[in-house]
């Protein structure tokens, strides 16, 4: 991790599925989107603040349309806040992105990648 992120750590809410300071990854698209979020933040075509704020923003709005009964899902989340990042900088298309997620999703079962 670099030293940006590493002084600016999701915390609280933000913060990803942890056991013994390791990130948990239910599916495998949950361990790519972390990934890729961490690489493009790397590469400098946005902050990890900037991130940070986009993945708030997405937990804020979900948390004030559901009842805290209702299952949260952190990387749900986390993949919302990445795709909408993405397109407020102009790296991906929307409707390209769109397409290609619903590709991975028509995939057959045990197909993850």
């Amino acid at each position: 991790m670099t030293d940006e992120m590493e002084s600016m750590a999701l915390q609280g809410r933000v913060e990803p599925p942890k056991a013994n300071g390791e990130v948990i990854f239910d599916e495998p698209w949950q361990n790519r989107t972390f990934g890729m979020a961490r690489s493009l933040c790397e590469a400098e075509y946005f902050t990890w603040d900037e991130f940070r704020a986009c993945l708030i923003k997405q937990i804020e709005s979900w948390e004030a349309a559901h009842t805290a009964s209702e299952p949260y899902q952190y990387f749900d989340h986390f993949l919302a806040a990445l795709t909408e990042l993405m397109a407020l900088k102009d790296l991906c298309e929307t409707d390209e992105l769109d397409q290609r997620s619903q590709e991975f999703v028509d995939r057959p079962h045990g197909h993850d990648h």
